[in-house]
């Protein structure tokens, strides 16, 4: 595929100091296990997983009071494997082990508020908050919901929440009540932590009619815990307790209810844009053995570093981002536009808060590029060594955009995993080298291949992401699943008791991955498969062009590609930019790309965390009704694909 030279090789001294090479010599030193290279390291993880995953707890030196009996049971199906048994454990205490002056949490909204915690001063907060929480009789297996702020009382709630044993799950304040009720409905929560407003691009927005609505309609809430970001606007609300008084109490120490390895931790959801949301239950144990694995042999992170990802709670990455407390370093919350006030406002938190590790999204990247934003020239970010991006493949021009605009130095680790697994499946290495357009590796103990639709395992083709092998963050179930029926149709259902992802890749020549998109949204046009990532990558060259979203029209006998674009204001999809975007497109990739039809629009639709949802325009152009219009951050976009004349011809 790409064999070109890579845009990064680590330094010797980045390679032999870093996690995973350590994580290496205490191999060979407790076993004689000896690596020539990643890949070998890689096969032995998948060949061993009772070995390896038992080196992973010892090194990353997880917190119990009851020691395994075996790592992993003999039925290694993902959804059956049992692992870790006979431990016992918290998930909140491993995420409270430092107790010192160090800083735990940067807490940052839009409208400037800034607050910092310490470790102890965190510990002491979660101390406060459990007490509280016991008294109004929550205990283990409870439900307990957020609908907050990326806020320093988020973490608070849950951390607080987990150490009773309760089960924890959060969306962000901008869904709409039909979003809310379609998941907390579901799972029958005892008490919601709720924010009473917040700001979002300069504006400050009131939740409290929408929290009426949610106590009327969830019959099962005993209790509503409310903070706010700006002052108390909660005085309307009924029977109502504000997170100041439920913390007012002179608790000093946190009994951590301990617990089996795969007690239900958190509880997420599906993306929900074409059915009601799965509930996706995932442990305790597992979601933290495997983000500590990613933190510190994929990420390196360490206590001394400052880590920043821009999400909300409702995207898996805000609890991907909460466990990185395992590993003692500092999280940087924020909660706000990405661009309100200016185009670089979080470079300017990362140059001003000294930040190591920098998280965005791949549709970041490329804005902030379209915008011009040159950081080499603006910003003094010399702390930061590694740049993460996720939620969408990243293109071959934002990987050399990072290298051109960016200190070359950075780390550029684009990931891919999902809700599903609470995780990622290929991720980041700081001992090998970046391709552009590539992730750089399979994660350990992940026996990731690409699969043909005969179960062939592919190379440098494309084909299916499957896991092969079972892993601990596989979700223990499906709430309100019997016979776990959802569930194996969500993951098992292609290939028998094989994960399949529903992502569309290849594995390079390099070792690396490249993510095409998702697999229900590959278009197929005369029968030949096309990763919609293929085109975006070319589509966005154009300056002109902000946005864009490509799906397949069902035509006579075949499909027929369509692409939506959306244009910089003040400009016009003329007859040449129609065809120099054809023209681009065929040149770098084949005929079969070039879109049919090319019409212009004035915004896609999103998901709440960001994300293109191409299954609903690819319904809405086959005249099907979206019903769960509450699961977008902008519902009104699904107009603009409705009764396209330029879709009828």
């Amino acid at each position: 595929m790409n064999t070109n030279a890579p845009l990064w090789h680590p330094n010797s001294f980045r390679s032999e100091s870093s996690n995973l090479k350590r994580f290496e010599h205490e191999l060979h030193e407790e076993s004689g296990f000896k690596f020539n290279c990643y890949d070998d390291l890689h096969s032995w993880s998948v060949k061993n997983p009772d070995e390896f995953w038992k080196h992973i707890w010892h090194f990353s030196d997880v917190k119990y009071s009851r020691y395994f009996n075996e790592v992993v049971s003999s039925d290694t199906h993902s959804f059956r494997a049992k692992w870790f048994d006979g431990s016992r454990l918290n998930f909140a205490e491993n995420l409270l082990r430092n107790k010192t002056d160090r800083l735990a949490i940067i807490s940052i909204l839009e409208n400037g508020r800034r607050i910092t915690l310490t470790y102890q001063q965190l510990f002491d907060c979660v101390a406060k908050c459990a007490h509280g929480l016991k008294n109004l009789g929550i205990s283990k297996g409870d439900r307990v919901v957020g609908f907050v702020t990326n806020s320093h009382e988020a973490v608070i709630a849950m951390l607080a929440t987990t150490s009773l044993g309760a089960i924890w799950s959060s969306c962000s304040p901008d869904f709409g009540v039909n979003g809310v009720l379609d998941r907390f409905g579901q799972i029958e929560p005892k008490l919601i932590f709720a924010c009473t407003d917040y700001f979002y691009n300069g504006k400050h927005i009131n939740c409290v009619p929408r929290l009426k609505e949610i106590q009327r309609e969830i019959k099962s809430l005993d209790a509503m815990i409310t903070f706010s970001s700006k002052s108390s606007v909660s005085s309307t609300l009924e029977s109502t307790i504000s997170f100041e008084s439920l913390c007012e109490n002179n608790a000093e120490d946190i009994n951590f209810v301990q617990l089996p390895f795969d007690h239900p931790l958190y509880i997420m959801y599906s993306s929900g844009t074409t059915g009601q949301p799965k509930c996706i239950v995932h442990s305790a144990g597992g979601s933290l053995i495997q983000h500590l694995k990613e933190h510190q042999l994929h990420t390196n992170i360490k206590p001394t570093d400052v880590v920043f990802y821009y999400t909300t709670c409702g995207w898996m990455m805000w609890n991907w981002l909460v466990s990185v407390l395992a590993s003692e370093a500092t999280i940087v919350l924020y909660d706000g536009s990405p661009f309100f006030s200016s185009p670089s406002i979080l470079l300017d938190i990362a140059e001003r808060e000294k930040i190591s590790i920098f998280g965005v999204s791949a549709k970041y990247i490329s804005a902030i590029e379209k915008q011009g934003i040159q950081p080499v020239k603006t910003h003094r970010l010399e702390h930061m060594h590694t740049i993460l991006s996720t939620g969408s493949p990243l293109t071959h021009g934002s990987f050399q955009y990072i290298y051109r605009c960016f200190n070359p130095s950075i780390q550029l680790s684009s990931i891919s995993g999902g809700t599903d697994i609470l995780s990622a499946f290929v991720a980041g290495n700081p001992c090998l080298p970046v391709y552009a357009g590539e992730i750089q590796c399979k994660t350990l103990g992940m026996d990731v291949q690409i699969w043909s639709d005969s179960g062939e395992s592919l190379n440098e083709i494309k084909g299916e992401l499957v896991c092969v092998n079972s892993f601990p963050s596989a979700p223990i179930y499906f709430w309100n699943d019997p016979g776990d029926k959802k569930y194996k149709k969500a993951y098992f259902e292609k290939f028998t008791d094989v994960w399949c992802q529903g992502d569309y890749g290849e594995i390079t020549s390099n070792g690396g991955i490249v993510i095409y998109g998702r697999s229900d949204a590959v278009l197929n046009p005369g029968g030949v498969r096309i990763g919609t990532a293929e085109i975006y990558r070319q589509v966005e060259k154009f300056d002109t062009i902000t946005d864009s979203v490509c799906v397949g029209q069902k035509w006579y006998e075949d499909t027929r590609v369509i692409l939506f674009v959306v244009l910089r204001t003040g400009e016009s999809l003329s007859d040449e930019l129609i065809l120099d975007i054809k023209n681009r497109i065929r040149m770098e990739t084949t005929p079969r790309h070039v879109p049919a039809k090319i019409i212009p629009v004035k915004d896609i639709p999103r998901t709440i965390s960001g994300k293109t949802v191409e299954l609903a325009v690819r319904n809405l152009i086959h005249g099907e009704e979206i019903k769960n219009r509450d699961a977008l951050a902008n519902p009104e976009s699904l107009e603009y694909f409705k009764d396209l004349e330029e879709l009828k011809i």
